[in-house]
């Protein structure tokens, strides 16, 4: 891993005028903390922030800030930029103890392609791509590698599956899901519109069952009365003609 040693200066002024001015000289303004220390204003060249950032340990780096000749060993508490752009605009360093833990956050990287994947046809969900851990600056890790060559479709990984290094400590919750291997949702939707399709249809064929089998039960086809709204046939006016000669 390169050492890194960005010059710094102390700032006089401060407000938006003062960094604005500040960047057209090419530096942006920082803040140095540090626990039990007041906070120094402090100017920085963009540039040896970029490289930092670029590195394999990225904001993770632990590096020298050469202020004024006096070295500090810090790392990138929060940094800023233009959205547009992605130019720096603003960088925080905080003092570390080579000798005291601290708490950072760790990118995951995986590597292998699943059997669920492979195999099976499944898609790789990407749960969690950070974790927070705690560990001496010294052996913060550049990142942490997951192997998910062995997961089938439907299983996943945890946080507390992971076998990492026994000087960094997890603080992320062990029952948080890392990675899953999942159906795609293609398939998922198709069978999610079958299983609605199903009662829909039962429930078209229900109301033609109840009509054939109304006349049944209610009696009047074995009657012979005419339905609701029908004209009686010609034979029983006949008959009702006839029974009026006999009167």
């Amino acid at each position: 891993m390169p050492e890194f040693v960005v010059p710094a200066e102390r700032r006089a002024e401060t407000g938006k005028n003062a960094n604005r001015r500040l960047r057209v000289a090419g530096k942006i303004p920082g803040v140095l903390y540090a626990a039990g220390k007041p906070s120094v204003p402090v100017a920085v060249s963009p540039r040896e922030i970029t490289a930092i950032l670029r590195s394999a340990s990225g904001e993770n780096t632990l590096f020298d800030l050469d202020l004024g000749g006096s070295r500090r060993k810090v790392i990138l508490k929060e940094f800023q930029k233009e959205p547009v752009r992605g130019q720096l605009l603003h960088a925080d360093f905080y003092e570390v103890a080579l000798d005291k833990p601290i708490q950072v956050k760790v990118h995951v990287e995986y590597t292998g392609v699943p059997v669920g994947v492979k195999v099976q046809g499944g898609l790789v969900d990407f749960v969690t791509r950070e974790l927070d851990v705690e560990c001496l600056p010294a052996d913060i890790p550049e990142k942490i590698t997951v192997d998910v060559s062995h997961l089938e479709l439907g299983k996943h990984l945890r946080v507390s599956d992971l076998k990492l290094s026994e000087k960094i400590t997890v603080l992320t919750e062990p029952e948080i899901v890392i990675v899953h291997i999942v159906t795609p949702r293609a398939e998922v939707a198709a069978e999610a519109a079958a299983t609605e399709a199903a009662p829909e249809a039962a429930a078209a064929a229900e109301p033609e069952v109840i009509k054939k089998g109304k006349p049944v039960a209610e009696g009047e086809a074995a009657e012979g009365k005419p339905e609701k709204g029908e004209k009686p046939e010609r034979g029983e006016k006949k008959e009702k003609g006839e029974k009026k000669e006999r009167k």
